[in-house]
């Protein structure tokens, strides 16, 4: 499940300098006036959160610091603005989405996969925003997999409807003291030597991956991916989260890596309890631990740096060959605003000031271990080099240089993560799934849902 001001002053400092033009800002969106913020309008005209009392409604992931650090900065910073935050796991959040956006509408809410919110205009049309805060003047792909064309489709061109905290990216963790056990002294440079490496810690007595693949999200789905990335290319994957036309996810390349999880499950790379095992048991018993790899994201480089200081390694999955080019999950930490939020033009500020605060991007590197977005030239903090948040940064440089960002399998329709990858993947752990069965439920699941919508 992956976060620059330009020196000497904020974005969001000229904004807060002109906060009494707040009031006399609509609130954008596709089905509300545009702020009169236009493309020739001064940055002075940007919305802001005034200087009135006002509290903010969220509706955040439970058990991830960074929202919760960077709402507390910003109260700091604006003491007329507080929060009233109610926490759910992401499974519960991507089931009650429709419902609470229509019901009890949030001003900021973490979002799943949006194609089916926007097309029952349940988000916030961002582009008056991004025309105002300068958001537009980013780089494009920092805002690609948040644009969505006319009723929801297709993703990746067309207005804006969400933003991120970071650019998060996942990848494999690893324990250095149990990767010393089995004498590994550099993470794996190709999937042989992954391989190699597991094989080696199951033959030491020690449970080569700790993963979780429990309850409605199946974190199987993040080697899977990964994997994926190992055997073939990005692009024809993002085809497919973003619904492009003739896009499958049963291919050749894929097959592979499903094949090759399957031969990882049978080997008993995975503790045996997998299918029983959350989230935060699969973060309790690596930090313990208990497990020398993890599939996982950097947004908790932070917590490892503290939970497992000098302790804890980060590489990007390794290609199936010796210098090839390297991809992974990498997305940003989505965020939108409820198309009927009380406070849509405050939340939007708070979005732009996570992206330009000094202050903000520190916390967004420190606790979310990632790279904020925001201008290219936009400020980042020195990292020490023996953090592990330090590896991840680098990590996001080579993806970037790469050009082998991904999307999450699970985004590519607001059902397919709980009610296809998920089961299907427990049941290949239970022997009651083939890898080709798979990827042929999981393609007819995505089609039937797409002519659903």
């Amino acid at each position: 499940m992956a976060r620059r001001v330009r020196s000497g002053r904020s974005g969001a400092a000229l904004v807060i300098a002109l906060g009494t033009l707040a009031a006399a800002c609509a609130a954008p969106g596709g089905n509300s006036p545009q702020p009169q913020a236009t493309a020739t309008s001064p940055a002075s005209a940007a919305p802001a959160c005034g200087s009135a009392p006002i509290t903010m409604s969220g509706y955040f992931e439970t058990g991830f610091p960074l929202p919760k650090a960077l709402t507390t900065e910003f109260t700091k910073q604006h003491p007329n603005v507080t929060w009233n935050v109610r926490e759910d796991q992401f499974a519960v959040i991507t089931q009650n989405a429709p419902r609470v956006l229509a019901d009890n509408p949030p001003d900021l809410m973490r979002l799943p996969q949006v194609s089916e919110l926007v097309k029952d205009d349940l988000l916030k049309n961002l582009d008056g925003y991004a025309t105002a805060f300068g958001w537009d003047k980013w780089p494009a792909s920092q805002l690609e997999q948040l644009r969505l064309g006319q009723g929801g489709r297709p993703r990746g061109e067309g207005s804006l409807y969400a933003l991120g905290l970071n650019m998060s990216m996942t990848g494999l963790f690893y324990n250095k003291k149990l990767a010393a056990q089995i004498g590994m002294s550099e993470p794996p440079a190709t999937l042989a030597e992954l391989d190699q490496a597991l094989d080696k810690a199951k033959q030491a007595g020690l449970t080569p991956i700790m993963q979780f693949n429990g309850g409605a999200t199946g974190g199987l789905a993040f080697p899977l991916q990964n994997l994926m990335a190992s055997y073939g290319p990005a692009a024809p994957i993002n085809d497919w989260i973003f619904q492009k036309p003739g896009a499958t996810i049963d291919t050749p390349a894929n097959l592979q890596a499903t094949q090759h999880l399957e031969k990882w499950i049978k080997a008993g790379y995975f503790q045996k309890d997998v299918n029983a095992v959350d989230y935060a048991t699969m973060m309790s018993r690596f930090i313990d631990g208990q497990g020398l790899f993890m599939f996982n994201g950097d947004w908790e480089s932070g917590n490892l740096d503290k939970q497992m200081a000098g302790n804890v390694g980060f590489t990007l999955m390794p290609p199936a060959e010796q210098g090839g080019k390297r991809a992974a999950m990498s997305a940003p930490l989505t965020f939108g605003i409820a198309a009927n939020a009380k406070n849509a033009d405050c939340a939007a500020f708070f979005l732009n000031w996570v992206a330009t605060d000094k202050r903000a991007r520190e916390i967004g590197v420190e606790i979310g271990g990632s790279r904020p977005m925001g201008p290219a030239d936009a400020y980042m903090p020195d990292v020490a080099a023996d953090k592990v948040t330090a590896s991840t940064l680098a990590a996001g440089a080579d993806i970037a240089k790469d050009d082998g960002a991904m999307d999450f399998i699970a985004n590519a329709t607001g059902a397919i993560y709980a009610k296809s990858w998920t089961p299907n993947l427990q049941k290949l752990v239970a022997g009651k799934q083939t890898p080709q069965g798979l990827l042929k439920t999981v393609q007819s699941d995505y089609a039937g849902q797409l002519e659903g919508n």
